[in-house]
């Protein structure tokens, strides 16, 4: 295929990663993020102005009609010559003020300080709040419900300020680090998503916080070797597995007398995690308590006026129980709380005791549980409600995709799908509070994503928001793989799916070398119908087979057993499905079984150096980037919810690491990790490099300084790692590069 026209310029047909990483010219838009107002009827998007500003923009929901809701002149503060970048934004409860989040900066993964601003459409005023306290440095500010105040944490203390009289009050006083209010440390926020640690009353008499007391987890330092002339730590409280979590608590706080009242909610609070808490009306919170293993959880009502507690619901499992569930199509990651339905009187729960994944209708009054959703099916994540339906995804004739459901919420019915035939893929879906509209986001493995705004029920399109045309015009430009899936059953007879991209022209005569892409724990699905992406089509151009599987423990739409069989087996079950899989696909006559490579990253990179160090004869090259080498190393909540607890069941850490079988390499490996990676530490890879050198183990290290997990921070960065990648592939598999 030679160079071809586009637009009337040449284009060639083959990527360069300079192409991919180092230029725009494949750049992917995207929907920016939404917040539905007048009950859903109409909604509001950031957008710029015409001279590049930052500005709020209504859409009539019916009709996508446009206009103006907070010009850029109205946000800019005096004195200055420019709007402000609104980097994120809410609305007052009635509506009549926006809260804008700007200036931001990062704590752990994402920029949660930063400086807020109000401004009231009655007034026309714009105001900062928290405007005594240094740039950068509020966090979670948010409206009580009479918009009289805003509330905010800063330096791990709880604030309000008046907005008539501009003063700030101080509700908590212990905060410091180690005492920490309304926000959360590090594990709660990567393994929890939770972040925002307080949250008002609907009469904004009262505020319900967390409270978090991490004085006694361990510091793991971290070391800036670059940035000074001498080396500087960089302390980090991370509980390793086996060692305590911080103790938590919730408290509620009386905003006009500053008392506190603790939540007597029972048990040891170290051994413990309180991950989601909310209010259902003015004298009642929802608490939800798991157990330090999460194999039960607990939910508490409690009534601040009579301090009464009580237990309405308990679910246990003999694995773990899961809070919110990381699905394809969920976009839900870090909202823990319940959905609340009949008014109020019940939540929503999904629970896996039947053998699926299911969802239940909970009484707060009694506890009593109706299923919504029965069936051999697993529902992958529920969306929001009608007054006599919930909208659910599911997928239940495969595991690749998901569809929007409808179900009644009386438990009588039977799902009825939403989504039209014609977006076979991966369907996602932001639905408004009155069920009427949704924004609607599609993709498949060919395609990148298109966002529309549709009615519901009937998923009529109303307008296209992003459709991505000149990215999708440029990739028709290009030399595209195919992409197909399949299943193989191993020889132990496990069904296992998987996706296979082909190189253009693929010839089956020949004999092609394979890139099996992996990652294989209960947190990430790898073999889905959702775009392949840049760099699996520049690789797929160098004449590359690449194959992505899913073990059992993956989170697929494929029984709880398939997901829960993993219990105490990371490293172990998994690997043996993967090894075992790929030499049914070695079987294929088009794959040369002298030149197959496995890479992946983090929970991939482990799944990597497993398949290098136990199946030797199997994989030949191998690329692991942040890898967990030693699980004793990585965080409590998640290693402890999936394999238990060290001090019970050691021997299976053990195992289950791939440091222990280091001693069997005999491939070309290359291991990568950030120096600065605050989830899976930089000691994993020194562990292991010691191991390897202990039997005299050949192989090579890159360390990337002061990055974190992600490995892209710094100029060039992205476009080196991947130099690196592709050039040691190709090295590996004699083939020019």
């Amino acid at each position: 295929m030679g160079t071809v026209l586009l637009h009337g310029q040449q284009t060639d047909p083959l990527l360069t990663l300079d192409r991919i990483y180092n230029s725009s010219e494949f750049h992917t838009d995207s929907q920016r993020p939404v917040f539905w107002v007048e009950n859903g009827d109409a909604f509001v998007t950031v957008e710029p102005s015409a001279e590049g500003e930052d500005q709020l923009i209504r859409y009539v929901s019916r009709n996508n009609k446009k206009s103006v809701y907070l010009s850029a002149a109205k946000i800019t503060p005096e004195g200055e010559d420019r709007a402000l970048s609104i980097e994120d934004f809410t609305l007052s409860p009635d509506e009549t003020k926006v809260l804008i989040f700007t200036n931001s900066s990062r704590v752990w993964r994402s920029n949660t300080k930063g400086d807020y601003w109000v401004y009231d459409f009655n007034s026309g005023r714009l105001q900062q709040i928290g405007k005594d306290f240094p740039a950068s440095s509020l966090m979670f500010a948010k409206f009580s419900d009479d918009n009289a105040f805003v509330a905010y944490v800063h330096d791990f203390n709880i604030y309000k300020e008046g907005f008539t009289t501009g003063q700030t009050t101080r509700l908590t006083e212990d905060g410091n680090g180690d005492i920490i209010n309304g926000t959360f440390d590090w594990v709660y926020e990567e393994e929890f998503g939770t972040r925002d640690g307080f949250s008002w009353s609907p009469d904004a008499k009262k505020i319900a916080f967390w409270q978090l007391d991490a004085s006694e987890i361990g510091t793991f330092y971290m070391i800036n070797n670059t940035d000074s002339v001498y080396a500087k730590p960089v302390p980090l409280q991370y509980p390793k597995a086996g060692y305590d979590p911080s103790s938590a608590r919730v408290g509620v706080i009386d905003v006009n007398s500053g008392e506190i009242t603790w939540i007597p909610v029972p048990g040891d609070a170290v051994q413990h995690y309180l991950p989601a808490m909310q209010w259902v009306n003015d004298d009642l919170l929802l608490v939800q308590q798991l157990n330090r293993k999460q194999n039960e959880l607990n939910i508490y009502t409690y009534r601040p006026s009579s301090q009464r507690l009580k237990k309405i619901y308990t679910e246990t499992e003999d694995t773990w129980v899961d809070l919110k569930y990381p699905d394809l199509s969920s976009n839900q990651w870090g909202d823990n709380d319940l959905l609340l339905t009949d008014n109020n009187s019940a939540f929503l729960r999904m629970t896996e005791n039947d053998g699926w994944r299911h969802i239940y209708r909970v009484d707060i009054d009694n506890g009593k549980q109706t299923l919504l959703t029965p069936g051999n099916f697993d529902v992958a994540a529920y969306y929001a409600m009608t007054e006599k339906d919930i909208y659910i995804s599911a997928s239940p004739d495969d595991p690749a995709q998901r569809y929007l459901y409808s179900v009644s919420l009386n438990g009588k019915g039977k799902i009825k799908r939403l989504t039209p035939e014609t977006f076979s893929g991966v369907n996602t879906y932001n639905i408004s509070p009155n069920g009427k509209y949704a924004i609607h986001d599609h993709t498949d493995a060919e395609t990148p994503i298109t966002t529309r705004l549709i009615s519901l029920p009937g998923h009529k399109t109303i307008s296209t928001l992003v459709d991505n045309s000149e990215l999708k015009s440029k990739l028709k430009a290009l030399e595209l793989p195919s992409v197909e899936f399949f299943r193989v059953n191993t020889s132990e007879g496990v069904d296992v799916d998987g996706r296979v991209i082909k190189p253009a022209g693929f010839d089956p005569s020949k004999k092609y070398p394979v890139i099996f892409h992996v990652y294989g724990e209960p947190w990430k699905q790898m073999a889905t119908d959702t775009w392949i992406g840049l760099y699996d089509i520049f690789l797929a151009q160098k004449d590359f087979i690449i194959v992505n599987l899913d073990n059992r423990g993956t989170p697929s739409l494929r029984g709880s057993a398939w997901r829960k069989s993993i219990y105490r087996k990371v490293g172990v079950l998994n690997t043996d499905d993967q090894a075992l899989a790929a030499r049914e696909v070695l079987q294929w006559d088009f794959i040369d079984k002298e030149r197959v490579s496995v890479w992946g990253w983090s929970g991939g990179g482990s799944m990597t150096l497993n398949l290098m160090f136990r199946y030797p004869e199997v994989y030949k090259t191998g690329v692991a980037v942040a890898a967990v080498a030693n699980q004793f190393f990585y965080d409590n909540v998640y290693q402890e919810r999936y394999m238990g607890l060290p001090q019970e069941n050691k021997e299976d850490f053990i195992e289950g690491s791939p440091v222990t079988y280091a001693k069997n390499l005999e491939g070309d490996l290359l291991i990568i990790h950030g120096t600065g990676d605050d989830n899976v530490h930089y000691q994993n890879m020194e562990y292991l490099v010691n191991e390897l050198i202990r039997h005299n183990k050949q192989f090579r290290m890159m360390s990337y300084p002061n990055r974190s997990h992600h490995i892209d921070e710094g100029a060039n960065t992205q476009r080196h790692l991947y130099t690196l990648i592709t050039n040691y592939l190709l090295e590996k598999n004699g083939m020019d590069q």
